[in-house]
């Protein structure tokens, strides 16, 4: 009886065809964690990027003069009766204190300010520099959601 190839060796065979089923397989697989690794990578980094930190008044003033001239994010409480804008400009003079009103800052921003929400109630986030005079030079305000205002009756 003579014998062919494929009948010689049929092991060999199902060897090559699971070997080249795995390579396919293998270079999907690979490229499947490759592409999801990348994905993911790429949502951390935009995650981390949106994050944002911000200090309390306490906090900024503890850090001295490492905090004069740097970008930071400052939360604070408005202090009553502190807010004062020129009549015949855009720049507006507040003070912000932390939660128990202990630290006071000065602050100064030159913009549009929200009137509804920028009351003596108002839970402010300022972006800007603090200055040597102690005095915070806000680019940005964020005044925090007012749905916390009671009603003084």
């Amino acid at each position: 009886m003579e014998s062919t190839d494929n009948d010689a060796f049929p092991e060999e065979e199902q060897f090559q065809e699971s070997v080249s089923l795995f390579r396919g397989r293998g270079r999907l697989i690979i490229g499947g964690v490759l592409f999801f690794g990348a994905l993911f990578y790429f949502a951390f980094l935009s995650f981390q990027g949106s994050t944002v930190y911000y200090l309390t008044v306490d906090e900024l003033q503890d850090k001295g003069s490492a905090a004069y001239g740097v970008q930071n994010r400052v939360s604070g409480k408005l202090v009553p009766g502190s807010f004062l804008r020129e009549t015949e400009g855009t720049v507006a003079s507040f003070a912000l204190a932390d939660e128990d009103g202990q630290y006071v800052m000065n602050a100064s921003f030159d913009g549009v300010v929200p009137d509804l929400f920028f009351n003596d109630h108002s839970e402010i986030i300022a972006e800007g520099s603090y200055s040597p005079e102690g005095v915070f030079h806000a680019d940005q305000i964020i005044v925090k959601c007012p749905s916390k205002y009671a009603s003084e009756a």
